[in-house]
């Protein structure tokens, strides 16, 4: 079946347009509450970032919820994986956050993780979508779902990432600035790291409901390489709305990307002997990453774009390492989603490991030239599939003679299109990726 709702991460969209609502929200809290009482007695833990429109859908998932008689234990702000993590510890049946990630202010959105802190089997979100096509209920008085807030979720979490590196360490002496994006990581994310040590200058942690991801965070890295070369720190973090990607800026404001950060975690683990199986990537992974691994003798694969994905994958295989360019970096040794600041700490403790900096650690992988542009889209039509946009793409193909690659494809989140050309050659790699996008655009009008 095809999902109506239901994207790669969850459900997403503006807020106030169709199914991005109040009372669709409040559907979708019962529908919700309906197919995880139909497993057993239900709680439902319920998060969010820090957008101003998610004490709105917080509350009518609450009264959803409630109505179809599970009880709800409500976090208030905090990172996705925090969410996934809590929703383990307090056996619960369900996780559920309202975020829409990287987006701006005026987007929103719900995902789902499973009692195990996995994102949702598909059987269980069809059986969400089929419940949202029936009247709705309120299970009798007696049985109405009740409402709890968890005080100390954030002490928690900080708790448990720091227990993702050896109890010994001590980052003392590293002087770290850290951009939170005004998000869900604006307190727990300063304490981790200072609590281990670390040296710490925090951007983007005044949260007004309305400034995530303004030109901050992991999507907008301008400020924070700034304020790396202006504090002489040793290196920066940028994090993104929810807590789930991560990237880097290195001490000489060289911004670094989940493609380098998931190499220098991954040759770590190689080099201790520990780690199980190879890599998972994604078709939008860097050539230079697939070589860098290969040198080491690490297997490499890549997944469809997407951290679900690229989870169904390490899950397949029985590996523990994967992720993708954008940030989202899974280290299921420790954890069981994307988790941004526990894949940083990682990152830092290879540095500390091999006692270099983070643009040296970067060195042994060379990127190839990769040009990735947007091309927004309307209508029902996909450009993808038109006819002159294949036939482009295969000649494109064909003309770098196996010295590079052609992706195009849509976003899951976005009414975007997705150019991207990689290759040995720069200004050739520009000048196909401009001359797609161009053509794409001109199907899509």
């Amino acid at each position: 079946m095809t999902k109506k709702y239901f994207g790669t991460d969850g459900i997403r969209g503006r807020v106030g347009v169709y199914p991005i609502t109040p009372d669709f929200m409040l559907k979708l809290g019962w529908a919700a509450g309906m197919a995880f009482r139909s497993m057993g007695a239900c709680k439902v833990l319920v998060g969010k970032d820090t957008r101003i429109s998610g004490y709105m859908f917080e509350s009518a998932l609450e009264a959803g919820l409630t109505s179809a008689g599970a009880d709800v234990m409500l976090l208030g702000p905090m990172p996705t994986p925090a969410i996934a993590y809590l929703t383990r510890t307090f056996q619960a049946q369900a996780g559920i956050v309202i975020s829409a990630s990287h987006n701006p202010h005026d987007d929103n959105g719900i995902k789902f993780f499973s009692g195990q802190g996995t994102k949702l089997p598909d059987e269980i979100e069809l059986m969400i979508e089929e419940l949202l096509e029936t009247p709705m209920t309120v299970v009798e008085s007696s049985k109405i779902g009740k409402v709890s807030r968890i005080n100390d979720a954030s002490g928690r979490y900080i708790e448990f990432c720091k227990s993702s590196v050896p109890t010994s360490t001590s980052f003392s002496g590293l002087k770290v600035v850290l951009d939170c994006a005004h998000g869900a990581t604006y307190k727990v994310a300063p304490s981790v790291f200072r609590e281990l040590g670390a040296e710490v200058t925090v951007l983007s942690a005044q949260p007004n409901g309305l400034n995530i991801n303004d030109n901050c965070g992991s999507t907008h890295m301008a400020s924070l390489q700034a304020a790396v070369l202006a504090e002489h720190a040793d290196l920066g973090i940028a994090f993104d709305g929810d807590g789930d990607r991560v990237l880097m800026v290195d001490h000489t404001g060289a911004i670094v990307d989940g493609d380098e950060l998931l190499f220098i975690i991954a040759r770590d683990l190689h080099e201790r002997k520990q780690l199980q199986g190879g890599v998972v990537g994604t078709l939008m992974s860097n050539l230079g990453l697939e070589l860098a691994l290969a040198d080491l003798g690490i297997p490499f694969v890549r997944a469809n774009v997407g951290d679900r994905y690229v989870i169904a994958d390490l899950l397949e295989r029985n590996w523990q390492v994967g992720g993708e360019n954008s940030g989202h970096i899974v280290c299921f040794q420790h954890t069981t989603t994307g988790d941004a600041i526990i894949a940083a700490l990682q990152v830092l403790m290879a540095l500390k490991r091999r006692n270099e900096s983070l643009a040296q650690s970067r060195q042994a992988l060379r990127k190839c030239p990769q040009v990735l542009l947007n091309v927004r889209f309307s209508g029902g039509v996909n450009p993808v599939e038109h006819d002159a946009v294949k036939e482009a793409c295969a000649r494109v193909t064909a003309a770098m003679a196996g010295r590079g690659r052609v992706l195009l494809r849509k976003s899951g989140t976005e009414p975007l299109v997705r150019v991207m050309v990689e290759g040995d050659d720069e200004a050739q790699v520009r000048g196909y990726a401009e001359e797609l996008a161009k053509l794409v655009a001109e199907v899509s009008a």
